[in-house]
């Protein structure tokens, strides 16, 4: 007999202020609130229609999250994210990115292999056609699939987390189109690896991918603004 019969599962409900997390973490994932914006509880509480207390309690976890930041006479604002952070978030991820890729190739089946290439071949579509505003949401969504391959939650969670600051570095400094090339290339490199359920390769491809974004985005821009600063001004325009 099973005696657990009688509890039936309780349906999932959102609270308020779960749902006022979610629609400010969305905007600051999507840039709609960007860094050094200053947020006033007292409008979103009238915006989302409920008391400050789900504001609050919202506010307090995005800030434990690192999204937001609370300083005296200053308020609560969106945190930023500076190049030192960045470096910190390609280490982890190179490591992490490897040890996914290396489960992934051990565990993956047909139906996950034939979305991962699916997402490919929309990053492809929109790289030929110029939407590489849409490159983003689908180079995350491919390292979702690839987390979820791998076959444990925690890297799933990992895995959102160093997306989104990345995401929002991104938002003051986005990739051009010969980074983004890069990174569909980088990408084949590693499903070519799964397809050959090769767990060695995969690790070496996705570890190599991120090496090499971390190059563009973190490296190449830091030695650039530290020749600006020497000459004294903007620099010119670059590929990030």
């Amino acid at each position: 007999m099973d005696r657990s019969s009688w509890a039936e599962r309780i349906p999932a409900v959102k609270s308020k202020a779960d749902l006022a997390y979610e629609s400010l973490r969305s905007a600051i994932a999507r840039g709609d609130l960007r860094a050094g914006e200053r947020i006033n509880m007292d409008e979103l509480a009238r915006r989302f229609g409920v008391s400050k207390i789900p504001i609050r309690e919202a506010v307090k976890r995005l800030e434990s999250d690192g999204l937001l930041v609370s300083r005296v006479h200053a308020g609560v604002t969106v945190a930023g994210v500076d190049a030192t952070e960045m470096r910190g978030v390609f280490l982890a991820r190179e490591v992490i990115e490897a040890l996914i890729a290396e489960l992934a190739a051990e565990r993956v089946d047909e139906r996950r292999l034939a979305a991962l290439e699916e997402v490919q071949g929309r990053m492809r579509e929109a790289l030929a056609s110029g939407a590489t505003a849409e490159m983003a949401e689908l180079n995350s969504r491919f390292h979702r699939l690839l987390a979820e391959a791998a076959g444990y939650r925690i890297l799933s969670d990992l895995t959102e987390q160093l997306l989104l600051t990345i995401r929002r570095y991104r938002i003051a400094a986005p990739l051009g189109e010969r980074n983004w090339r890069s990174v569909v290339d980088e990408h084949d490199a590693v499903m070519a690896a799964l397809h050959r359920r090769d767990p060695r390769g995969a690790a070496e491809a996705a570890r190599a991918h991120i090496g090499s974004q971390a190059a563009h985005e973190v490296d190449e821009v830091n030695e650039v603004d530290e020749v600006d600063a020497s000459h004294g001004t903007d620099g010119p325009d670059r590929v990030r």
